[in-house]
Formats: structure tokens, C-alpha cells, sequence
């Protein structure tokens, strides 16, 4: 036997609409219902469903794969330029201060390739120039690195180089 006032109230003919008409009466415990998809409209039950292309997802992927490829292609070609670099390219070029520039003129290098041989020679003895020091080194290995050139990775001492 059930207890009284606690069931909720029963509706046997609750109106279900969809897009403000009714579409079907069911029974439930509230006497209105508001839908937006019921069967009588939904793409699936009315065979108006449209059929994904899955057959052009493999050329889309294709293309973006080629495109991928075309890039990286581009991008080895113009590393490849920039490592042909001439070592015949004056050391003013760098954009060192005017200080290391008059530093290392003074002591006959002149040429990015002369730089490369006296740091891969002995870094000290340009350490050892007058107005050239630690951040002027660091700003012509960091001019040579973006040239191109592939240098020692140890400054004056042996230590590891912070730049």
C-alpha cells in the first residue's frame, strides 16, 4: 500500500512540444514538455543526415603532409645558404662594439675567418687584447654562431660558455 503526498502527481496526457507545436502526449510527472530534437525532426530518423566525407580526409592530410615536407625542405636549403658563409667577411660586420672592433683591427683580424682560427687556436690571447673582454667575446662567437660557423663551446679557462 503506497504512503500518501509522496509520490509526485502523475499527468497520463503531458504534451510534449518541439518548435511550439505538440508532437506526442506521453505520461509524466510534469504536465508540459519542451523539446528542441524529437525523431519526427532529427537527421538521423528523417534520412536527411548527411554522410561525412571520410574519402577526402586522406588527400587533406596528404596536402598538409606535402606542405609540411615543402617547408622543412625550404628551411634546409636556407640553412645550408647561410652556413656557406665567406670566411673573406670583415669583422665590422658582426655589430661589435666599436671598441672590439678597434681591438681586434689593431691586432691584424680583420676577416670573420681569422677570428674562427684564433678562437679555435687560444681564446685567451684575444682575451688578452686591450679593450677586448669576456662580453666582447660572447658578442663574436655569438656574431660567428648566427653566420654559420660552428665554434668551440669552452671559453678562456675551460669553462663551459654562459651565452
Amino acid at each position: 500500500m503506497p504512503k500518501s503526498d509522496i509520490h509526485p502527481e502523475w499527468y497520463p496526457d503531458a504534451k510534449v512540444y518541439c518548435n511550439g507545436e505538440v508532437v506526442m502526449t506521453i505520461g509524466s510527472t510534469l504536465p508540459e514538455l519542451r523539446v528542441d530534437v524529437w525523431s519526427g525532426n532529427h537527421p538521423f530518423y528523417t534520412g536527411t543526415q548527411r554522410i561525412i566525407d571520410t574519402e577526402g580526409q586522406v588527400e587533406r592530410f596528404m596536402r598538409k603532409l606535402d606542405a609540411r615536407r615543402s617547408h622543412l625542405e625550404t628551411q634546409a636549403a636556407k640553412e645550408e645558404e647561410a652556413s656557406e658563409v665567406s670566411d673573406e667577411v670583415s669583422i665590422a660586420e658582426l655589430d661589435l662594439g666599436k671598441r672590439a672592433v678597434a681591438s681586434l683591427e689593431a691586432a691584424g683580424i680583420t676577416t670573420v675567418g681569422q677570428a674562427v682560427a684564433k678562437i679555435e687556436a687560444n681564446e685567451d690571447e684575444l682575451l688578452d687584447l686591450a679593450g677586448f673582454g669576456r662580453k666582447s667575446l660572447i658578442d663574436l662567437k655569438k656574431g660567428l654562431r648566427a653566420l654559420g660557423f660552428e665554434l668551440p663551446a669552452t671559453t678562456a679557462g675551460g669553462a663551459t660558455a654562459e651565452e
